[in-house]
């Protein structure tokens, strides 16, 4: 490649494509394979690590790439994993969580680790609140999807404690 190669239109396309379908992946493996089903719960509960890459993805390649990741990423999981009743409400749910994540990290001013930050707890209201109304619809009960709310609570401060120390730097390196 010489010196002064300038990427074109069609390789910036491509870049964006390949690091959507990265991150899509990586949310799908990290929700399939990193998780704690939790029987307690009256939904059955799942603890699991997909929103580390949601972040990430939010945090680094912006608002796009997070609701990308997010939607399509947890989506898939629930539609390869048995939960396809749930994949339209996550689709819109965690989609939501990846743009307004990736908006703050986008848009705010202020020192990364407090944006990214307010952005971790923006998300986790728009999930708590999110699926919390889903279970109303599914389950016809107000009462029982309080019992999913400690297990959504752990999913996303666990993601923003491993991210939020991290997206800084991989920014600057990526």
């Amino acid at each position: 490649m010489n010196a002064a190669y300038s990427p074109t239109k069609e390789t910036t396309k491509t870049k964006v494509l390949v690091i959507n379908a990265l991150f899509i992946a990586l949310t799908v493996v990290a929700t399939m394979f990193i998780n704690i089903r939790l029987p307690i719960m009256g939904n059955g509960g799942l603890i699991h690590m997909g929103n580390i890459p949601l972040f990430i993805a939010a945090f680094v390649y912006g608002r796009k790439t997070g609701a990308i990741a997010g939607a399509f990423g947890m989506g898939l999981f629930d539609i390869i994993s048995g939960w396809a009743l749930w994949a339209p409400f996550t689709f819109v749910i965690v989609g939501a969580m990846g743009y307004v994540a990736g908006l703050m990290a986008e848009k705010m001013p202020g020192k990364k680790v407090f944006v990214y930050s307010l952005a971790v707890a923006a998300a986790l209201v728009i999930k708590i609140v999110g699926y919390y109304f889903t279970e109303v619809v599914l389950y016809g009960n107000w009462i029982q999807p309080f019992g999913s709310i400690p297990g959504n609570v752990m999913q996303v401060l666990i993601a923003g404690l491993i991210v939020i120390p991290l997206a800084g730097r991989m920014k600057k390196l990526l």
